[in-house]
């Protein structure tokens, strides 16, 4: 307990101004109290500090002097991470009007994770305050005005400003939604097995750069294998160089190969087992690949590995086939065949068929319909024995610009950071439903989500220079911060951080980062 008291000294006749602290006295045994000269005051009555007080502990203690506070513990780490990558000056160059506003929204989202809605409560108490110009309505607004030119100028910008020599993983995901109105909100393969119509968002993902490079949507019904040649025709579009996709098997056909090849864009894909091509050259070394000369480890891993020139199709462009034989693998792939057979049997039984599943239809399934009996639909026994016993524990990639098989098998396994994108995204920034009831709404909260993901990313891979990721995930490290708050104090006082605590330090200087000034 503390109380202020002024003692006029008549000598100099000086006002001094003093704090009278209570505190226990040990050896008495009793509450004391003493005097602690904090200041004086002017002629004018103002306040003037003892010079043993930082500016904090002055402004506190100034009766005249009025201060409010907003955390900015966030703010720093994101303004560095902002500058670090130049996007303030990217978004501003294709958002003059809106980009504030579209950062803080991103800010908001890697911070919390929560509803847009929710975002300009955030802005009241976070710097800086952008609550007026975000409240719901505005946010609808901000959200529509965000056009398709501006997005792919953005992107385009983007991907010249972070691309270098990089593998590039593509991967599609599905987005629930609870409106059906939308032209490309439509039932599809939903990947979450909700039974609700979705819309598809393809990310594209720098392995080495640890970044998201570009996405598109797609409408919900539409399938993997449709997609590449929108992407195509959109780098094009965008006067990209050719690139080095990593794509799963999801993706394969022998156009989309066609399309890879003719673009000179490199790439490295999963191949189905079910085609023919791919299972006449396990046939041909099915005995010779388990000998000593296909013998390898990766990672502690054993394999069997075997890899062959396979010149593609008309064009005869040198490309890789690469086999890979896991023994302890088999008997997780003979399930999950059996598992994925059953899903298609219930999809010829329902009539509720995949397009992408009709390869699997043909070849495992004999389908007969009659007036008194209706559709069966039964197991080609042979086929999916000769499969079991030939083909389980098998897995091809094709590439026509990695020759090692260890290297493709490696660069392709560490395509999960796309993986690890969609987490991000419909976990850590609230995108597992759609709520909005507007096309251009949604094209805007996507491009908004997607420079929320910049963020996660960019955050993440700074975290991981140092030992802050085995302490915290991002959400964690933006929380700790949540403490540092700015108090803006009245006059001559200016701006003063709080106390930065102990682990906020440590945070800093991992991430390099220094603490603004008094401002």
């Amino acid at each position: 307990m503390s109380c202020r008291i002024n003692q006029l000294n008549k000598k100099t006749n000086v006002t001094y101004v003093y704090e009278s602290v209570s505190y226990w006295d040990k050896e008495k045994k009793q509450a004391r109290n003493k005097k602690i000269c904090v200041g004086k005051l002017d002629p004018n009555g103002l306040f003037i500090p003892s010079g043993r007080l930082n500016l904090e502990q002055a402004a506190v203690r100034d009766p005249i002097v009025t201060a409010s506070a907003e955390v900015v513990g966030p703010l720093i780490i994101l303004d560095a991470i902002t500058d670090q990558l130049g996007l303030r000056k990217l978004l501003k160059s294709c958002f003059p009007q809106q980009y504030q506003q579209i950062l803080m929204m991103a800010y908001y989202l890697t911070s919390t994770g929560e509803p847009l809605s929710h975002c300009e409560t955030w802005c009241k108490s976070h710097a800086p305050s952008f609550a007026g110009s975000l409240t719901s309505q505005r946010i609808s607004e901000i959200l529509q005005s965000i056009g398709i030119d501006e997005k792919q100028t953005f992107l385009a910008k983007w991907m010249k400003a972070v691309l270098e020599e990089d593998y590039l993983c593509y991967d599609i995901t599905s987005i629930s939604s609870y409106s059906e109105l939308k032209e490309y909100i439509k039932y599809g393969h939903n990947r979450d097995k909700e039974k609700l119509p979705q819309l598809n968002l393809g990310v594209l993902f720098g392995q080495k750069g640890r970044l998201p490079v570009y996405y598109e949507r797609t409408p919900g019904n539409i399938t993997d294998v449709s997609t590449l040649h929108t992407l195509l025709k959109n780098f094009k579009a965008l006067e990209v160089k050719s690139l080095h996709y990593i794509m799963d098997k999801g993706f394969y056909s022998k156009k989309n190969i066609d399309e890879l090849v003719d673009s000179k864009s490199k790439f490295l894909v999963s191949v189905p087992l079910n085609n023919k091509w791919v299972q006449h050259a396990i046939d041909d070394i099915h005995q010779s690949i388990h000998g000593p000369d296909g013998y390898r480890k990766l990672d502690g891993e054993v394999l069997y590995v075997h890899s062959r020139l396979h010149p593609w199709e008309q064009s005869n462009r040198r490309c890789y086939l690469h086999l890979y034989y896991n023994a302890r693998a088999r008997a997780k792939a003979v399930d999950q065949f059996n598992e994925e057979l059953m899903g298609y049997k219930q999809e010829l039984e329902s009539e509720n068929l995949v397009s992408g599943h009709q390869k699997a239809y043909d070849t495992y399934f004999v389908v007969k319909t009659s007036t008194k009996r209706g559709r069966k639909v039964t197991y080609n026994g042979e086929a999916v024995s000769q499969y079991i016993s030939r083909y389980a524990g098998f897995q091809a990639l094709f590439s026509n610009g990695i020759k090692d098989p260890l290297e493709a098998l490696q660069i392709y396994r560490d395509k999960d950071v796309v993986e690890k994108c969609f987490d991000d995204l419909k976990n850590q920034l609230d995108m597992k439903r759609l709520r909005m009831h507007s096309s251009a709404t949604v094209d805007g909260r996507l491009f908004v989500q997607f420079i929320a993901l910049i963020y996660i990313s960019a955050l993440r891979k700074e975290m991981r220079k140092s030992d802050l990721i085995e302490r915290y995930t991002v959400r964690e490290l933006i929380q700790e911060m949540n403490t540092l708050t700015k108090i803006k104090y009245s006059g001559k006082y200016g701006n003063i951080l709080t106390q930065v605590t102990k682990p906020q330090r440590e945070i800093l200087k991992s991430l390099n980062i220094e603490l603004p000034g008094k401002t």
